[in-house]
């Protein structure tokens, strides 16, 4: 199988050891990446391996190589990866991206979803988001313990993580370091968005169980912390904000179906909390599972993209989600 990887960042540096651990199965073809910094560099010398492919932004050069896998690790939002997504399916290529909204993109833009979804068919190439949430905890997990129940009346799933190995850009988007005044204007103008991914995690659901959602609530509050806390990216002061509680509510005909509670926030340790992934599910039986401390949100979204690669060129022309596919499974390394 031959692999192209778009996007070297934490997450894709992560899944470019996936690839050269694996040499017998996979043949990594070529690195995408638009920092001038890393263009030249080889994969070898970002991870301090041994791998002599470049790095390069010159991603028609690496699409003309034929790739029968593009892995996009780039950006979270539809309108960020068109055009890596387009380019690889117009190459022939499956695609497998880590982009929240990809997992279930009918959920924030159906014209996009639609349009990549035919171009995909015409070129008889697949194309799945995954990841560790959307794409496992807060769905497919669920999804899956379903499967052993005889009645589900609603699903309840929430994930208690920490957000301190991340960099500047995760830390913005949750408010962390702000003042509760800053985290509310930042509330009200976008600026602080929370957990990206609660729409699409519950579309995947309503998809998979046969529920028509017709509305979804959603409350974001800031986690005001009472210590000092600091990562190498931010400082949180005691009375400032150090992560955001998100929670999403579906209802269909004015019945709650779906609730996932999603609170994040650095060091959650340092105020006596936990982290952990719980899923209750009511109905016939009442399930549970609980899971501590939480699964490493980074390295289980690219062994996620990793174990899809053997399962992506036997799935159907289309977006596919992880509904759609084969139950996936640990891919044993070859080195």
């Amino acid at each position: 199988m031959k692999v192209a990887v778009w996007g070297t960042g934490m997450m894709g540096q992560g899944l470019l050891g996936f690839i050269l651990d694996r040499p017998q199965d996979i043949e990594l073809v070529g690195a995408i990446d638009i920092s001038p910094a890393k263009e030249g560099m080889t994969v070898g010398s970002l991870l301090g391996r041994e791998c002599g492919v470049k790095i390069t932004s010159d991603s028609a050069a690496v699409l003309a190589l034929k790739p029968d896998v593009v892995c996009v690790l780039t950006a979270s939002n539809l309108h960020e990866i068109t055009g890596p997504v387009t380019a690889a399916i117009e190459a022939d290529c499956d695609v497998i991206g880590i982009a929240e909204t990809l997992s279930y993109p009918w959920a924030s833009d159906p014209e996009w979803a639609d349009r990549i979804d035919a171009l995909a068919r015409e070129h008889g190439v697949s194309v799945l988001g995954t990841g560790i949430n959307p794409g496992f905890v807060l769905d497919a997990l669920p999804i899956m313990l379903s499967s052993v129940g005889l009645r589900i009346d609603r699903v309840e799933a929430s994930r208690i993580n920490d957000l301190s190995p991340f960099g500047p850009t995760v830390m913005q988007s949750q408010g962390v370091g702000t003042t509760v005044e800053q985290f509310e204007a930042g509330i009200a103008d976008g600026s602080i968005v929370g957990h990206i991914g609660f729409h699409e995690s519950i579309g995947l659901i309503g998809y998979a169980l046969g529920w028509e959602i017709d509305d979804i609530v959603e409350t974001r509050e800031p986690i005001v912390s009472t210590v000092e806390r600091s990562t190498p990216h931010v400082h949180v002061a005691p009375g400032d904000v150090a992560g955001c509680r998100h929670i999403a509510r579906a209802y269909s005909k004015g019945e709650l179906k779906i609730e996932l509670v999603h609170p994040q926030q650095i060091h959650p340790h340092l105020e006596g909390i936990d982290t952990g992934d719980f899923i209750h599910i009511v109905g016939e039986p009442d399930i549970h599972l609980a899971n501590t401390p939480e699964i490493p949100g980074g390295k289980g979204t690219y062994a996620s993209i990793g174990n899809y690669l053997p399962l992506i060129g036997s799935a159907r022309p289309g977006i596919v989600t992880v509904v759609d596919m084969p139950l996936p499974r640990f891919w044993s390394p070859t080195v």
